[in-house]
C-alpha cells in the first residue's frame, strides 16, 4: 500500500494509524502545513471546513511533543463543543500506536467528569475558551509544561465573542510554545495575535479555487419570500434526500420551519444556540442513526458537525457571509462521495448569489421549480421500482395464494385488482402543494385541490379540543393562538419569564411561540402559537416548582 503521507518524512507510527484509516493522500493544507509545523515553525492556516486542517496540525503536533512525562503539552481551542469532539475523535485515530492521551473539555458536560478527565493528566487536550478559563480558574489544568498551542476556526472563536477568554489562555501559557492558527479569515484580532503571541509566523492560503468541492451540485431556486416555505416542501418531496441539513441564519427561524415541517409530517429537528446541551446530544444521536432525516440549524449551532452521508445542505436563507456558504455546503460530497446544495433566493437575493458565485468561482445553476405533476411523476417512478422489487423478494412467497385465487374467481381480469392494489400503495404520496409565487407570475402546475384522501372525514365534524387519543388539538383561532390553563399559580411563586424558559428547555417551544399569560391564584393561562400545540403532545414529566405540570386546552380569552 503506497501512502503518499510518507513523502513528508513522518514516523511509521503515523503511517500505520493513516493506513488503518485508509487515508492515502495528503489535502493541500497537509501538505503545506506538515513540514512547516514539523519544524518548529509558527503557522497561521487558511482553511475551510473539510480540508483536513485538524490532521495538518495534530500529526506535526504528536510528532513533536514530549512523549514520556504525563502532564498537559498541547492545547487545542476550538469554538464549540462539537468540533472539539471531532477533533478529539481525528487525533485519537492518530494515537493508536502512541502512550498518548487526549481529552476534551467543553461547557455543558459535568464537572466531575471533567475534574475526573483532568486528574487523569491527559497529554492534550481540546476544548471551548469557556470552559477552558474555568477549570484553568478553578486550578484543575496547568498550562506551564505546554508546548503546542493551536486555535481551530479562530474567527469563529472571535464571532461567539471569545476574544478576551483567548487574551487570557495566551498569556497563561509559556511563551516558549509553538502556535498554530487556522481561520477561513484574517480579521484584526488574528493579525494582532500574529504580533503579539507568535514568532514570525509563517502563513499557508488554499488557492480560492479550492473553496467548493466540483462533486457538489449547486443550484439556485427563486420564489417569492412568502412562498419559500411551501418551496422547500416541494423540494424535499421532489428529490426524497434520506439524509438533509437545511441552514437558516437566526434561532427564531430555526423554530419556525421546524414547527412548520413537523406539521408537515417530515421527520425533522432543530439545532441552535438556545437549546440545552442533553438535548442537542439527542438530536445529532438522532440525526446520524437515520431517525430524524432532517436537520435544521444555525451556522453556530453546525459548527464541528462531520457526517460523510449528507446527500444535501439546503440554505433556507442565504449566508450573511460568503465564507459561510463554503462552510455550509462543504457537509455534503465528503469521502468521495457525490451531493447537492441548494439556495432558495427571492428577487433581493439575486445580486447576494452572484457574490457568492464571484467568490467561490463556481456557479449556482437556476432550477424551474417542480410542479405538482412532475413530483407525483417522481412518485410513481419510485413506487414502480418498489413493486418491481418486491415481486423479486416475494416470488416464492405462497402466503396470500389464497387471497389471490379468491379474486381470480371474482374476475377474469387483473387490470381492475392491479389498479386498486397501485392506488392503495399510492394513497401515502397524495398531498395538497399551496401555489408557489414566482417573480414574474405564478409557477405552472400549482394550482391542485385537495385529494380525497387529505379531506377524508373533515366534513361538518366538529371535534374537541382533544382527539380520541386525548391529545390536544391544534383550533384554527384568527389570531393563531391558542390557550391553555397550567397548574400552577401565584400561591406557587410562579413567574411568567420562568414558566416560558422551563418549557423552552424541557419542550423545545422557542419563546416567540408564546402570547400573553395571566397567572391567578392556583392556575396559570398562557397563549401559545396553535402550530407548537403539538409539543405538548408527550408523556415527558415537567416539573416545575415541585410539580409535575399538567396543561389543558380552554376556550378564554386574555385581555
Amino acid at each position: 500500500m503506497n501512502n503518499e503521507f510518507e513523502l513528508l518524512n513522518l514516523s511509521k507510527e503515523i503511517i500505520d494509524a493513516l493506513n488503518k484509516e485508509n487515508i492515502l493522500v495528503p489535502t493541500p493544507i497537509q501538505k503545506e502545513s506538515i513540514p512547516l509545523l514539523k519544524e518548529g515553525n509558527d503557522l497561521i492556516g487558511g482553511a475551510q471546513t473539510g480540508t483536513g486542517k485538524t490532521f495538518a496540525y495534530s500529526i506535526p503536533l504528536i510528532e513533536n511533543i514530549d512523549k514520556t512525562n504525563r502532564f498537559v503539552k498541547a492545547l487545542i481551542l476550538c469554538p464549540t463543543r462539537e468540533l472539539s469532539l471531532q477533533v478529539k475523535n481525528e487525533i485519537d485515530k492518530l494515537l493508536v500506536n502512541f502512550k498518548l492521551s487526549s481529552c476534551a473539555i467543553y461547557g455543558g458536560e459535568s464537572y466531575v467528569i471533567q475534574n475526573k478527565k483532568l486528574k487523569a493528566k491527559p497529554d492534550i487536550i481540546i476544548g471551548t475558551p469557556g470552559r477552558i478559563i474555568d477549570q484553568l480558574n478553578k486550578g484543575n489544568i496547568d498550562f506551564s509544561n505546554v508546548t503546542y498551542l493551536v486555535l481551530d476556526e479562530a474567527d469563529e472563536m472571535l464571532k461567539m465573542g471569545f476574544e478576551d477568554d483567548l487574551e487570557t489562555i495566551l498569556n497563561k501559557v509559556p511563551e516558549n510554545r509553538q502556535t498554530a492558527l487556522f481561520s477561513a479569515t484574517l480579521p484584526p484580532f488574528i493579525k494582532k495575535v500574529a504580533t503579539k503571541y507568535m514568532k514570525n509566523p509563517l502563513q499557508v492560503q488554499i488557492e480560492a479555487k479550492q473553496l467548493t468541492v466540483d462533486a457538489i451540485d449547486q443550484q439556485v431556486y427563486y420564489c417569492k419570500k412568502d412562498s419559500k416555505r411551501d418551496l422547500i416542501v416541494r423540494l424535499l418531496d421532489f428529490y426524497e434526500f434520506k439524509h438533509i441539513m437545511v441552514f437558516c441564519n437566526t434561532k427564531a427561524m430555526v423554530d419556525e420551519l421546524l414547527v412548520f415541517l413537523q406539521n408537515e409530517g417530515y421527520r425533522v429537528e432543530g439545532l441552535h444556540g438556545d437549546l440545552k446541551q442533553a438535548l442537542r446530544d439527542r438530536v445529532m444521536s438522532q440525526f446520524r442513526s437515520g431517525s430524524v432525516d432532517i436537520l435544521l440549524c444555525t451556522d453556530v449551532a453546525a459548527r464541528g458537525i462531520d457526517i460523510d452521508d449528507i446527500d444535501c445542505v439546503i440554505n433556507y436563507d442565504i449566508p450573511n457571509e460568503n465564507e459561510l456558504y463554503v462552510h455550509r455546503i462543504g457537509r455534503t460530497a465528503r469521502a468521495g462521495r457525490s451531493g447537492t446544495s441548494i439556495t432558495l433566493a427571492t428577487s433581493r437575493g439575486a445580486s447576494r448569489i452572484r457574490d457568492l458565485e464571484k467568490y467561490t468561482h463556481s456557479t449556482m445553476t437556476p432550477h424551474e421549480i417542480p410542479s405538482v405533476d412532475k413530483i407525483r411523476e417522481n412518485h410513481q417512478k419510485k413506487l414502480y421500482f418498489s413493486i418491481r422489487e418486491s415481486i423479486e423478494n416475494n416470488k416464492d412467497n405462497n402466503e396470500f395464494d389464497k387471497m389471490i385465487m379468491k379474486f381470480s374467481k371474482e374476475s377474469n381480469d387483473p387490470i381492475p385488482l392491479i389498479r386498486g392494489l397501485i392506488a392503495m400503495a399510492f394513497d401515502k404520496y397524495t398531498k395538497e402543494y399551496p401555489e408557489i409565487m414566482t417573480f414574474s407570475s405564478r409557477a405552472k402546475g400549482d394550482s391542485k385541490s385537495r385529494s380525497k384522501s387529505d379531506s377524508k372525514g373533515k366534513a361538518n365534524k366538529k371535534e374537541s379540543p382533544r382527539g380520541k387519543d386525548g391529545k390536544l388539538k391544534k383550533e384554527k383561532k384568527e389570531s393563531g393562538f391558542s390557550v391553555l390553563e397550567v397548574n400552577l399559580g401565584e400561591a406557587d411563586k410562579i413567574k411568567p419569564n420562568l414558566l416560558v424558559n422551563t418549557l423552552h428547555d424541557e419542550l423545545k417551544i422557542h419563546r416567540e411561540h408564546f402570547g400573553k399569560i395571566k397567572t391567578d391564584k392556583t392556575r396559570t393561562y398562557f397563549e401559545v402559537n396553535s402550530d407548537a400545540l403539538r409539543f405538548f403532545n408527550t408523556d415527558k414529566k415537567v416539573k416545575l416548582a415541585n410539580k409535575t405540570l399538567t396543561f389543558r386546552l380552554v376556550d378564554k380569552k386574555l385581555r
